[in-house]
Order: structure tokens, then sequence, then C-alpha cells
């Protein structure tokens, strides 16, 4: 942990000497990745300062402890507890800075929703899930913008994907990622018997243009007639766009809008994002130091709530804890986030600590 400490303040140093260097303030787009760069960093770097400058101020009080003056060795003394105090609330706080997500603090996040096994009734389940964020994030003064959406007859979504920014956004909602399964009697069920459904959720941290560039000659365009509810301009205008990213093969399409251009827009954002994410993925793998114990790994797969209508339950199967569903359903989603952020936070300090704990005195 002190070495990653150590790194990332000397590349803090270097990028606040970058701010006032000439050549990096001439190119507008240079600047802009240095301050997102130096912003991110900050909190920590400076974090660490003021605990580098009590391990100097503990060495100079070893040093008096140590004189040959009785006055100052009981001066000393007396300073001794209170700064090994201070170090110590100033290391817990480096842990917590150091435990946690890199992209924590994003303000706009790609969050796409996908109906799993279940048929209509999971794409019902995907509009639910959507009008569930939405109603959180109405609370939080979040904007919510459609990129993409598949529906459905009934009024469901195949896929809908979003994009969300706004305080905490990514905070907030980066523990949602994973298998969202759903127990209910389907309104087109005329037994009475309950139905089991599926959804994934993935919240993706949108990067800045500057942190991902994309040449037109990194991917394939190609241009189709949309489909779905839209009348005929949406079946007789080539408006939708695909993209796919030749390097790594990832694809994205967007159709919502009648527009190419806009198309075109939200298709990159996406495709900005997921590249972000298939890089941060990787980045994390390599790090010897990856949190494997963090609540929920991300997977889309993994299964990690269950919304029982009958029983007006919601459970996190990650905490084992249950909620009333019709109130998170109705918005407040915050008591089944803040419980979440609670564990994961209290796992990643349990993990940081048994890999990195300062000597004691």
């Amino acid at each position: 942990m002190r070495d990653q400490l150590d790194a990332t303040l000397a590349r803090f140093e270097v990028l606040e000497r970058e701010l006032v260097d000439p050549a990096v303030l001439a190119v507008p787009q240079r600047l802009a990745a240095v301050v997102r760069e130096h912003g991110t960093l900050a909190r920590l770097a400076r974090r660490y300062r003021a605990f580098l400058e009590l391990e100097r101020q503990l060495v100079d009080l070893e040093s008096m402890r140590r004189d040959a003056d009785p006055d100052v060795r009981a001066l000393a003394d007396a300073e001794h507890p209170d700064l090994l105090a201070r170090r110590h609330a100033e290391w817990e706080e480096l842990v917590d800075l150091c435990s946690d997500d890199d992209d924590a603090d994003r303000g706009r996040c790609i969050v796409e929703l996908r109906a799993g096994t279940g048929g209509d009734e999971a794409a019902l389940f995907v509009r639910d899930l959507y009008e569930m964020y939405r109603r959180h994030g109405v609370e939080r003064g979040w904007d919510f913008e459609v990129l993409d959406a598949s529906p459905t007859e009934l009024g469901g979504f195949k896929e809908l994907i979003l994009g969300v920014s706004g305080p905490e956004v990514y905070r907030r909602l980066r523990h949602e990622s994973g298998g969202h399964r759903v127990q209910r009697v389907p309104d087109t069920e005329t037994k009475g018997r309950i139905h089991t459904s599926a959804a994934t959720v993935a919240v993706l941290p949108e990067p800045e243009d500057v942190e991902v560039s994309i040449g037109p000659d990194e991917y394939r365009k190609d241009l189709f007639c949309a489909s779905g509810p839209g009348g005929q301009h949406v079946n007789k205008t080539a408006s939708a766009v695909r993209l796919t990213h030749l390097e790594t093969g990832l694809v994205v399409q967007c159709q919502d809008e009648k527009s190419q251009h806009k198309n075109l827009a939200r298709a990159l954002r996406v495709l900005k994002t997921r590249l972000y994410e298939l890089r941060r993925r990787e980045e994390h793998e390599r790090r010897a130091s990856e949190r494997k114990t963090l609540v929920g790994s991300g997977d889309r797969s993994q299964r990690i709530r269950t919304y029982n209508f009958p029983q007006n339950r919601l459970t996190d199967h990650r905490i084992n804890e249950s909620f009333t569903l019709d109130q998170v359903l109705a918005g407040r989603l915050g008591l089944v986030l803040d419980a979440i952020e609670a564990h994961a936070r209290s796992a990643r300090r349990a993990e940081m600590e048994r890999s990195a704990t300062p000597a004691a005195d």
C-alpha cells in the first residue's frame, strides 16, 4: 500500500508541474486531461502528504525524547500520544481512500438493463427496474437519458440503455450490476401462478472524451432501418446505427432517435464507455491488490437480488438483508444502496488492512 501511495503522490506532483507548463497550457485537450487526472488524484495525494508530515514530526519527536534535557524529554513525551493518534486517524482515512473505486466520484454512468429468462414478464420487469432507478434519481437530482431501447408490445423492454448524470451517480449505482430476479403473478397469468423471471443490470462509469478517443478508422459503421414502435419513419429510414470496434469486437447499436447523427453520437458514447470498462477491468486484473472480497463482482450473470411481490419483500443476497418492496419501488432505493455501500466499505477496509498496516510506535 505504501508503494501505491508513493506512486500516486509522485504522479500528482508531476501533474502539478504540468498545470503550469506553457507547453501543456497551449494544448486544450492535453490540459483538460491533466486537470481531470489531477482532480482524481488530489484527495488521496494531499491526504498522504499530511500523513508523511505527521511521520516526519514523529521522527523529530523521537529524537527529542532522547534529549539530555529532562524538560525537553517531558515535553516530547506529552506530545507523543496526540501525534500518534493523529497519524492513526490519517492512516484510517488513507485506507478508506485507497480501497475505494478509482471511478467512484464520477458524475456520469451508463446503465444497461436487459431482460433475461421469462419472456414478456422479464421485459416488464426491466421497465419496473427503470422506474425504480428513475424515482430514486429524481430525489437526488439526477438526469436520465434514454440512449437506446428495444420496447415490447406489452410495454416492457428487451433492452434499455440509459445515460445517467448527477451528484454521486456512479458511487450510488455501482453495486447494482448483476442479476435481478423477480417472483410474482404476471398480468398475463390466468391461473394465478407465481412466475420467476430475471433481468441483468450493468452500471459502467462513463469516461470523458479526453480519456477514450476512438477514430473513425477504429470501428465499422453499419446503417439499418430501426424496428419496433415509431410509425412509418423508423421502418423506412436507415437512421439506426451499429458500430463494431475492430480491435476488440465490441458491438453497439442505437436506433431510438430519428436522426442518424444523433444515433451515431449516442452509439459512440456507449462504445467509449464499454471500451473504457474493458480496459478498466484488464487493469484491475493486473493489480496484485485486486480486492476479491468486494460485495458483488459486477458479473452480469450473478444473482444479487430477489424481488418477491407476493411477500412484498426485496432481498439483497450479498448482505442477506430484506426490505419492504413497495417502498423501494416507489423511490426509497436509498435504503438498499446505503446498506450495500456500508457492507462493501467494511469488506474493502478489511482487505486493505490485511495487506498493509503502518509500523507501531
